[in-house]
């Protein structure tokens, strides 16, 4: 049986059905287009080695981490040009992630094609978000 192809919306952000675990992240970053793909696959592998207890879920169209009874720390998104990073309480975290957003405690890591992302900076930034309260929602 072929598998069925996942809808794309705009930006190419692959259409996934809200669901809690890991099953509904892996059918999210199977489904992102071309290079992105490999971008949620480093960024899901890299998160997990941080944070082995991480909880998953995909909402909204995006996958998201977080630690059990202290909310979400990250998600990401697909975008034309570029994988965004949200990092839900990134004003916290140091160096601050470079990219600002209209909301005072979120800051984002864009990583477009062809970069290639400091993984011992990222890894912080992950580390340093699942040890503070994250976002509930």
């Amino acid at each position: 049986m072929a598998a069925e192809k996942t809808e794309l919306l705009s930006g190419g952000n692959p259409r996934i059905a809200k669901g809690e675990g890991d099953a509904p992240v892996q059918a999210y970053i199977a489904a992102m287009p071309g290079w992105k793909r490999d971008v949620g696959h480093w960024l899901d592998a890299l998160i997990v080695r941080t944070v082995p207890e991480v909880r998953k879920a995909v909402k909204w169209n995006s996958p998201f981490y977080g630690v059990e009874g202290e909310g979400w720390f990250l998600s990401f998104h697909c975008f034309n040009a570029y994988v965004k990073v949200a990092f839900f309480r990134g004003a916290a975290l140091e160096p601050m992630p470079p990219v600002s957003s209209t909301g005072p405690d979120t800051r984002y890591l864009h990583i477009h094609e062809g970069d290639a992302p400091d993984e011992a900076q990222v890894a912080s930034w992950i580390r340093q978000a699942a040890a503070i309260p994250g976002w509930m929602a």
